[in-house]
């Protein structure tokens, strides 16, 4: 038994007759391609695929951010570079 986290799914001999057609059917969101019944693997939309890896690289700069918040400051004038 295999989760699928998509609303929308397709097999992969749909995805070969018409990829177009696959993308636009889940609307903006990702779809589920099967393979025997089975997630094979998710087909995002190029801008739905972008907010995802600006949503991780957020998260990472977050996660960053959170493990250097208290290390001591150093003073540095910008004339002594």
């Amino acid at each position: 038994m295999h989760t699928i986290l998509a609303e929308s799914t397709t097999s992969i001999s749909e995805l070969k007759k018409n990829p177009m057609a696959v993308v636009n059917q889940g609307d903006g969101f990702p779809v589920a391609v099967l393979n025997r019944n089975q997630p094979a693997f998710y087909c995002i939309p190029a801008k739905a695929y972008e907010l995802l890896m600006d949503k991780l690289e957020d998260m990472e700069l977050a996660q960053l951010v959170e493990e250097r918040k208290d290390q001591p400051e150093i003073k540095v004038d910008i004339n002594e570079l």
